[in-house]
């Protein structure tokens, strides 16, 4: 039987279908041109960077209060526990901080003491030959705590200007602190924090900037050094004491205004007298650290679960936004104020949030020294915006790729893509232990649900 000719083909189509086909002929014959297909990229074009693990590990910090009068030793096992690398606190003896260093490995950011400046310093060195220090911090909270300096009160608050809320002598003693710091041969090479809260000041003396940049308007001249790290504390349970999606990751954006005490209204447009600073862009860009965050386990929403998850995912979201240091407020119960922020009860028992951080820092344990940071093949398909992720190496052949939600309720499920098959996938979830929940072996393909929390994906090539 003969093939029916093209004449005898068109007859059976109607004159719309003629027409339409007569159109894609003619466009393929134009050079240049093709029919339009929903072609997705290869994967092969994901290509994610890596961050070492030991960078973002090295990140976490947590407040303690050694400097009024709670021994050292007492810190020793909890801060075991958790994994931190970091602490935070007023002054105390030095001694102590030099204990913890050596029994639970982690590293002092000391806020400055204004009664003397020499002896700030003379205790930082103290700490810095031991390599028992971090950095050095500014003020803490003027507006609720004045200081002292050269015999004037700076500080406070108050929508007139009086001689009872005068920040003068505070951004003398920031800018003296750092040029003392930067001067010395030891200490030189430690960053220094900047006063928090300084949104609060008046008159404009320009704590609002790092440096204070040409036609800023403030009383203090253009090139006064005050910090290299912005400060702030974004509490991440926010202004409103509510719980919603992305509150961690609300907590941590640069630009926002509103709902949290963040970067922008303390070096953006400031909170207290509106005093401008920095752009929206530089804010982006601007280096920056959160001395104080947390979540209480009482009076906030969730009780403890809800603050172990959310602490999990300030820590995640803070780093992920270009927060260098994040130190959670509070250790332990009863030694900051009547509330229960602590991830530690009084008695030292662990919260649900010491047990998660433990688990997270546990799993991401063993890291080598990265040369390089490599890229990964990787795709992740299905989040929504209250998902998040970030990429880890471990090791030269291992990563971490943590993928983290935050969600008040429900769930979603998400799809992560390799580009190769992987030796071995682990999926490992922080609130339920350190062992890996599921394992595939010569994969390219996972599936996980995502909640309110950290799932982290090991990959070993």
């Amino acid at each position: 039987m003969c093939a029916p000719s093209i004449n005898t083909l068109l007859q059976m189509f109607s004159l719309s279908t003629k027409i339409a086909l007569f159109g894609v002929c003619i466009t393929a014959l134009i050079p240049g041109h093709a029919i339009a297909q929903n072609v997705e990229p290869s994967i092969q074009s994901n290509k994610m960077d890596s961050v070492p693990t030991e960078t973002f590990l090295s990140s976490m910090g947590i407040c303690i209060h050694h400097a009024q009068g709670v021994p050292s030793q007492s810190y020793i096992l909890p801060l075991r526990y958790l994994g931190v690398r970091n602490i935070r606190d007023d002054f105390g003896k030095p001694q102590g901080y030099i204990h913890m260093r050596k029994q639970a490995g982690v590293r002092a950011n000391l806020i400055a003491s204004s009664a003397s400046l020499e002896t700030t310093l003379d205790t930082l060195k103290y700490l810095a030959r031991d390599d028992a220090l971090l950095s050095v911090e500014g003020p803490n909270e003027p507006n609720n705590f004045p200081i002292q300096y050269q015999g004037e009160k700076g500080g406070g608050f108050a929508r007139v200007l009086t001689s009872s809320s005068d920040w003068t002598p505070v951004a003398k003693f920031q800018r003296d602190l750092y040029a003392a710091v930067k001067s010395d041969p030891l200490l030189s090479k430690f960053p220094v924090f900047h006063t928090s809260e300084a949104g609060a000041q008046s008159p404009n003396v320009g704590l609002q900037f790092l440096t204070i940049p040409e036609g800023a308007g403030t009383t203090f001249p253009a090139g006064t050094k005050y910090a290299d790290f912005a400060n702030v504390h974004n509490y991440v349970s926010g202004t409103k004491k509510q719980y919603v999606d992305n509150q961690a990751w609300n907590a941590a954006d640069p630009v926002l205004n509103g709902g949290w005490d963040g970067l922008y209204v303390e070096y953006g447009k400031l909170w207290g007298h509106g005093y401008s600073g920095y752009s929206n862009e530089e804010l982006q860009k601007l280096p920056r650290v959160t001395t104080e965050t947390g979540w209480d386990s009482s009076s906030d929403n969730g009780g403890e679960r809800v603050q172990g998850t959310v602490l999990l995912n300030t820590y995640l979201s803070q780093f992920k936004r270009g927060w260098r240091y994040t130190f959670v407020y509070m250790l332990r119960d009863g030694e900051g104020g009547a509330g229960n922020q602590g991830v530690f009860k009084a008695d030292s028992t662990p919260k649900l949030a010491a047990t998660y951080i433990h688990n997270f820092t546990t799993i991401l344990s063993g890291a080598e020294k990265v040369e390089i940071n490599k890229q990964l093949t990787l795709r992740l398909r299905g989040a929504s915006a209250t998902t998040h992720d970030i990429l880890l190496q471990t090791k030269n052949d291992e990563f971490a790729f943590v993928v983290w939600g935050e969600r008040v309720s429900g769930s979603e499920k998400v799809t992560i893509e390799l580009g190769q098959k992987a030796k071995i996938l682990e999926l490992l979830d922080p609130t339920v232990g350190t062992e890996p929940f599921d394992q595939k072996k010569m994969a390219d393909t996972v599936e996980i649900e995502i909640s309110d929390h950290p799932i982290i994906v090991r990959i070993k090539q």
